[in-house]
């Protein structure tokens, strides 16, 4: 059962930020013959919200359904985010009033003239900050709306890469790599199976998967594995597991299904659509006379609140004579934490989780996203010494059932 104590904050935290923007709301529309039925149109939208809120974690997801849920989750967040933008553009306006109400209160006072054009010029500042406080709050749900029609706009990365110590016979090996399906999340099933043709027209040598492949349950996996069986390729096809995986965000058992049960099914449904998943483990990839050394670790984080099942001393064992490896970890703080300090030969690791927040600005010369505050690494391409690590942006999504600027990735990897 949901925590009684934590939906009740999250209303409370809804109610009374959208008092706080009402207020705006109606200083702005105090003049508009409409303004009784526009303010009526605001108190009902939060009501709705609240309403959405209360549905959303106490009806059962089965009886629910998925497009419900992702569609009460996105009018959720989306609302709230917006308003919150809009709310520090308040914040400023009260914060400007503030002082200039104790300026006048500890100065001597002026004539009266002045005072009045100061108020004036008070006034119109206010108005103009809460214009732009609701144009802010407006452009980001907008933005948030467009982002819908990206969830499935597939884009492929090609990144060369040389390594000095890359076997002769693996030199020109195409590897495509994908993270982050998020099963679960994926409804429309012409449209995934659109990205994995995309993957298919690459044909790669050897495809890897670094984790979170649901949500959180296996079952969400079961409408999808005909398509993701599709993916074949000579050297095979390898995964691990996110933090997803796991179940940890889930109430268990689940009808009748236990964690650890699901787990099972999870890898076991993997393996029927011939990947193989690698539990804290190594493969050795063999090509003509020529070796390289394939590692998965399980979730394993640098952060607190995420699950660390995964063990790198176990997965590196009897790699150390390969020449080269190749280590797929789900959590990018893996990399700082451990990989570089203490196995200094693995020469690529790659990543996923971030999902680079869905929201962000890749353009030439700015890459920003939120995320980019909580990791150090969270897209992209990132190299020490010899060392590199790759961080997809993810195949999937979750939560959000969009992408605005951070769009799903699939890599390809032509080494050298």
């Amino acid at each position: 059962m949901r925590s009684a104590s934590g939906i009740f904050f999250l209303v409370l935290l809804i109610l009374l930020l959208d008092a706080y923007v009402f207020q705006a709301f109606k200083t702005l529309t105090r003049k508009s013959r409409y303004r009784k039925a526009l303010q009526l149109a605001f108190i009902t939208l939060t009501v709705i919200t609240v309403m959405g809120a209360f549905v959303f974690f106490y009806v059962d997801p089965a009886v629910l359904g998925k497009p419900m849920r992702t569609l009460l989750f996105s009018m959720i967040i989306g609302l709230f985010f917006a308003k919150l933008v809009a709310a520090v553009f308040f914040l400023i306006d009260d914060i400007r009033r503030g002082a200039l109400w104790i300026g006048r209160k500890v100065t001597p006072a002026r004539t009266v003239p002045v005072q009045s054009e100061a108020e004036s010029e008070n006034i119109s500042r206010s108005v103009f900050l809460s214009w732009v406080g609701f144009a802010a709050g407006g452009s980001l749900l907008g933005s948030l709306m467009y982002g819908f029609s990206n969830k499935y706009n597939y884009q492929i990365k090609r990144i060369p890469l040389t390594f000095r110590n890359l076997p002769l016979a693996f030199r020109g090996l195409k590897v495509v790599h994908i993270s982050d399906i998020h099963a679960g999340s994926l409804l429309d099933v012409p449209a995934v199976q659109r990205g994995v043709r995309m993957i298919m027209d690459l044909k790669p040598d050897l495809i890897l998967f670094t984790g979170d492949m649901v949500n959180d349950r296996a079952t969400e996996l079961v409408p999808l594995t005909h398509v993701f069986k599709q993916l074949q390729a000579p050297m095979g096809v390898y995964s691990i597991l996110g933090n997803h995986d796991y179940g940890d965000y889930v109430q268990w058992p689940y009808h009748g299904v236990s964690k650890e049960e699901n787990l099972q099914e999870l890898i076991r449904l993997q393996e029927s659509m011939g990947w193989k998943v690698l539990m804290n483990e190594n493969v050795l990839l063999k090509r003509e006379d020529d070796t390289i050394a394939l590692i998965g670790v399980e979730n394993w984080s640098n952060k607190s609140r995420f699950p660390a099942h995964g063990r790198l001393s176990d997965a590196y064992e009897g790699t150390s004579a390969c020449g080269f490896k190749i280590l797929l970890s789900h959590d990018p703080s893996h990399w700082d934490a451990e990989v570089r300090t203490k196995y200094r030969d693995i020469d690529l690791t790659l990543c996923g989780h971030t999902h680079g927040m869905q929201f962000g600005v890749e353009i030439p010369g700015l890459k920003w996203s939120p995320v980019q505050y909580l990791y150090k690494q969270w897209a992209g391409l990132y190299q020490s010494g010899y060392q590199y690590l790759y961080v997809n942006r993810g195949f999937g999504f979750i939560g959000y059932p969009g992408r605005v600027g951070i769009l799903p990735e699939i890599t390809l990897f032509e080494l050298s």
